[in-house]
């Protein structure tokens, strides 16, 4: 679990509000010249842009936006009142369900396209969680895509007509890629080379393209990618729709949000320091954090680019892990490796997926060889808070019910930063003030002295793994080892059971800080996410260790256990 998963509150909405749209943020720099006042005008042009990208008759009146803001929960019956009954059937169900119904001639890519644009219109509206509206774009591909099935008689590829999100890294044609940087809008990352501006797709882009996807929009992030909520100078913040008291997670926050607001059965974002996870853990979805270098960050904007000793992964995210399954073996079926050399040539491996998968039968239970499972209480720093402790429980109390066996285990100086900041002069948000305040690039000799003590630490924790099966953290050592890891849904906290104990000793002051944080009417049915880890390259395990637990806990939902 992550240790971060219950402690995200932000505020009541209504003093939130102002948050919500680009320009009107709560924070201020000192309004000292007319380069400050020149951001802000920039931003709140793009706002403007993309609200102008939403069809008139689906915007909602000023009534259903302050509606929207007095709401604790936005997912559910909320959103789905704007849409038709048909719009909702398609939303309602998964990515395979969806591509299935397009084969089989029950939908049109234009039906599908339409209902998902319309529902992430919605979600932006009530919700400030997407950069870029593509909707022109996404008809264009759907209608395309439906008139070759009629001339051809079969689909373009196994994404036919499924539409995909993206995170606001990835570089589509014809639009701004801004990764939440006032001085990236109109440009390519920064550079105002016409031979870049709006050119260029990722190669990600590309293969999903070819695949038959539908690429519709592309969903918000914070400035630097590198904090654990999303907020911006450009749109302001992105709350958790399905708790507007709490964050939504970062850095691929709009991802996560407009998943659990049915606007998108599936996207992509990244991850380096739980970027798809810890959304994916707020917001009750699923995700997969690769090890580096699976899938291709070719044209893919991020962060201190030249860093690569603890490199980004691109990872999927979804409302289902048959979703997430369905997109990864799509996309390794292009061979992504021919074309960016720095992915490894793997792919998706079918037996040790089914082999896996054969360690637990059709309800879970373990047959003649179960797994073993270990499973990670603490990391004596911060104790997770009671949600969190019970999700973990319930998971340690189901596996051993199926007969599965179950271990304890142990626990550059910011100057590309102020670079993108400066072509614009927009600040940095409040909450990154003093962890990026400039300062002298780090001396080479001491990089590669950090780097061999992460090489260190990858040695040592894998030697402890092979040899410790009865002791066996959270994101930050999972972060620096590059393992594999998925994130499912387990439960939501509930105030009548997961209360206080007034008794416990905080470990340290960091401990006692967010042990405080604890509020059992802020966090009642907030999402309690699990994260399971593998090693490295090892996404086909971790993918089916997480479908059988998954699976085990439907069941068992359904059992009313």
């Amino acid at each position: 679990f992550d240790k971060t998963a219950t402690s995200n509150t932000l505020g009541h909405p209504e003093q939130l509000a102002q948050t919500r749209l680009g320009g009107q943020s709560g924070w201020e720099a000192a309004p000292c010249s007319m380069q400050i006042q020149d951001w802000r005008a920039t931003a709140k042009a793009k706002v403007a842009d993309i609200h102008s990208s939403i069809p008139k008759e689906w915007r909602l009146s000023d009534m259903d936006l302050a509606k929207a803001v007095q709401q604790r929960t936005l997912s559910g019956p909320f959103i789905e009142q704007y849409l038709t009954d048909e719009e909702k059937d398609i939303i309602r169900h998964d990515s395979i369900q969806i591509v299935g119904k397009i084969k089989s001639r029950d939908y049109t890519a234009v039906d599908v396209t339409r209902a998902y644009c319309k529902t992430a219109a919605v979600a932006q509206q009530i919700n400030n969680c997407l950069h870029e509206i593509m909707f022109d774009f996404a008809f264009q591909t759907a209608k395309d895509l439906d008139d070759y099935y009629s001339e051809n008689g079969s689909v373009k590829g196994p994404l036919h007509g499924l539409p995909i999100s993206l995170k606001d890294q990835f570089h589509v044609k014809g639009y701004d890629t801004t990764m939440g940087y006032v001085g990236w809008i109109g440009t390519y990352e920064g550079s105002r080379d016409p031979a870049k501006v709006h050119k260029i797709n990722s190669q990600l882009v590309e293969e999903l393209l070819s695949l038959g996807a539908v690429l519709y929009c592309k969903t918000s992030l914070p400035q630097t990618l590198q904090i654990g909520e999303t907020v911006n100078n450009i749109i302001g913040t992105t709350l958790n729709p399905v708790n507007q008291l709490l964050s939504c997670g970062g850095s691929s926050g709009g991802e996560g949000a407009l998943q659990a607001l049915q606007g998108s059965s599936v996207g992509f974002g990244t991850d380096i320091g739980g970027s798809v996870r810890i959304p994916a853990a707020f917001c009750g979805t699923y995700a997969i954090k690769p090890t580096h270098d699976r899938l291709s960050y070719r044209d893919v904007a991020n962060t201190n680019p030249g860093q690569d000793t603890h490199a980004s992964s691109i990872g999927p995210m979804g409302t289902s892990l048959d979703a997430i399954n369905l997109v990864m073996t799509s996309v390794l079926s292009k061979s992504p490796w021919l074309r960016d050399p720095s992915v490894v040539k793997m792919p998706w491996n079918c037996e040790v997926e089914s082999s896996t998968l054969a360690r637990a039968t059709a309800d879970g239970s373990a047959p003649s060889l179960p797994l073993k499972i270990g499973m990670y209480w603490t990391d004596g720093v911060v104790t997770p808070h009671p949600p969190i402790r019970r999700g973990l429980r319930i998971v340690r109390d189901l596996l051993k019910a199926l007969r599965h066996k179950l271990a304890f285990m142990r626990a550059d100086g910011a100057h590309d930063v102020h670079r993108q900041l400066d072509l614009s002069g927009e600040p940095l948000i409040p909450q990154l003030q003093e962890s990026f305040k400039l300062h002298e690039p780090m001396p080479l000799l001491e990089y590669q002295d950090k780097t061999l003590q992460g090489k260190a630490y990858n040695e040592a924790y894998s030697d402890y793994w092979n040899a410790s099966s009865d002791d066996d953290a959270y994101t930050e050592s999972i972060n620096l080892l590059d393992y594999s890891a998925a994130v499912i849904p387990v439960t939501r906290a509930d105030k009548s059971v997961d209360t206080i104990d007034h008794d416990y000793q905080p470990l340290n002051e960091v401990d006692r800080k967010n042990w405080e944080a604890y509020d059992l009417e802020t966090y009642d049915g907030a999402p309690v996410g699990l994260q399971i880890v593998a090693r490295k390259w090892e996404e086909e395990k971790v993918w089916a260790i997480a479908k059988i637990i998954d699976t085990a806990l439907k069941n068992r939902s359904e059992k009313g256990s």
